[in-house]
């Protein structure tokens, strides 16, 4: 497996593990906020045959609904434009984040069979007024594992994802890195576009 297709499994790993980890051990508020959903994502998860197309939408249906309240999408999707996000309008801001959301969602939809009863280990949590990070270790059947860090924001008083880090590499900084090349040599019409092709 090359080093891309290793970080796409570490990363659909990692949002997958936010889902269905092992969190009763830590106590952390952060972390605390998203328990009732992590029991949900469990029921959903578990025993379910992914080789039925209907079933496996139903699953991916039911995962949105739980997914959806635990991330940011716009915050994640505004750090993704970097500073191009001022260069555009409020209804240009409303779509990207749009596409963004729904890229994000068929990234990992279509291997959310590559969940296979990775463990977690935590390892840390700190906070800093609205900002906070938890820090965990994924571990496989093999006992190989990986550091993954969850980065939240308190919106509305609750805290919600924006950046999953995997083995120091970012979800935000990569997906800004792919960005800036399309648009270095491109527009923004035609990073939305191509957005919209790969999530299609």
């Amino acid at each position: 497996m090359n080093k891309k297709a290793k970080f796409s499994v570490r990363l659909f790993l990692a949002v997958i593990i936010v889902l269905y980890g092992s969190w009763s051990l830590w106590a952390g508020e952060p972390t605390e906020a998203i328990r009732v959903a992590i029991n949900q994502g469990i029921e959903t998860l578990r025993g379910v045959k992914l080789d039925n197309e209907k079933k496996r939408a139903e699953v991916v249906n039911r995962l949105r609904e739980i997914v959806y309240p635990l991330f940011d999408f716009r915050e994640m999707a505004m750090r993704s434009l970097g500073s191009y996000w001022r260069r555009i309008n409020v209804q240009q801001q409303k779509e990207f984040v749009s596409v963004f959301t729904k890229l994000l969602e068929k990234t990992y939809a279509d291997q959310i069979d590559l969940y296979d009863g990775q463990e977690v280990v935590y390892t840390g949590e700190s906070l800093d007024k609205n900002y906070a990070q938890v820090d965990t270790k994924v571990i496989g059947k093999n006992n190989q594992s990986f550091s993954v860090s969850y980065r939240l924001l308190r919106v509305d008083g609750k805290w919600r994802i924006y950046d999953v880090v995997a083995e120091n590499i970012s979800v935000v900084n990569n997906y800004r890195s792919q960005f800036n090349r399309v648009l270095s040599r491109s527009s923004f019409e035609d990073l939305v576009r191509t957005m919209k092709e790969k999530a299609s």
